[in-house]
């Protein structure tokens, strides 16, 4: 299969276009992601999942326990990412930097995001960040990904996307996507986000902003994935600045 060959039928920019992102937004706002619902048709999700074999497309191969990351591997694509991950990294950013931008604003934080996500990757090339980081993941049995943060880097743009490539019920069971949030001076609140073959999640990948009644505060999050009951697994994992 070559990657740079999958059919397209939809381009990425109108399918994201497709989306209330109004509501997506609020969400996010509210519990620190939102569902797209069917991002990728079944075909695609195989087509994308069919790459994991193929070391041609990758630039690393990360086994999870070696690194005390959980248990579990994945692999990181190499540039030129196949078309559909590049096309869709390209059209989710700049709706998102919105919300990023905002929630910079409410932090009291300085940085503010580019509109376009070609600029965004210049400034991460420029300090030393140009290793790709969007990255395909595969669980079998048992297997399960500690609670953690993507951030690789001084410069990490706040939310990402994950999409989940397999059927639950009848390629997997177990395997949910777990967010945790970590509020000052209470306990932790936990989101655990139910998908289906083609859904997406985007999340926030370290903090965000929650209005309290003194204004906004800033929570921690973390995410993972719970262990795996039977059967096999596969994510992709859209992150939006490139690593060190």
């Amino acid at each position: 299969m070559n990657a740079h060959s999958i059919n397209v039928p939809v381009s990425a920019d109108a399918r994201i276009a497709g989306y209330d992102w109004d509501h997506l937004g609020e969400d996010l706002n509210g519990f620190g992601c939102t569902v797209l619902n069917q991002l990728l048709s079944p075909e695609e999700c195989r087509q994308i999942a069919g790459l994991y074999p193929e070391e041609k497309h990758f630039r690393s191969h990360i086994h999870m326990a070696r690194h005390g990351f959980g248990k579990g591997e994945y692999r990181y694509f190499k540039y030129p990412l196949p078309d559909l991950i590049g096309t869709l990294r390209t059209a989710l950013y700049p709706r998102l930097a919105g919300v990023a931008n905002a929630w910079n604003e409410r932090m009291g934080m300085d940085e503010r995001y580019p509109a376009e996500h070609a600029v965004f990757l210049k400034q991460c090339h420029d300090g030393g960040q140009t290793r790709p980081t969007p990255l395909l993941l595969q669980y079998v049995t048992g297997d399960f990904n500690c609670l953690h943060q993507d951030l690789y880097g001084d410069l990490a743009f706040p939310i990402q996307v994950a999409i989940l490539l397999s059927e639950p019920g009848d390629d997997f069971t177990g395997g949910e996507f777990v967010l945790t949030e970590q509020r000052p001076r209470m306990q932790s609140r936990v989101e655990v986000v139910p998908l289906r073959q083609g859904d997406a999640v985007a999340f926030a990948v370290h903090n965000r902003p929650v209005q309290g009644t003194k204004g906004n505060y800033r929570v921690n999050l973390r995410h993972g994935v719970s262990r795996l009951r039977s059967g096999m697994r596969h994510t992709a994992g859209i992150i939006f600045h490139d690593a060190k």
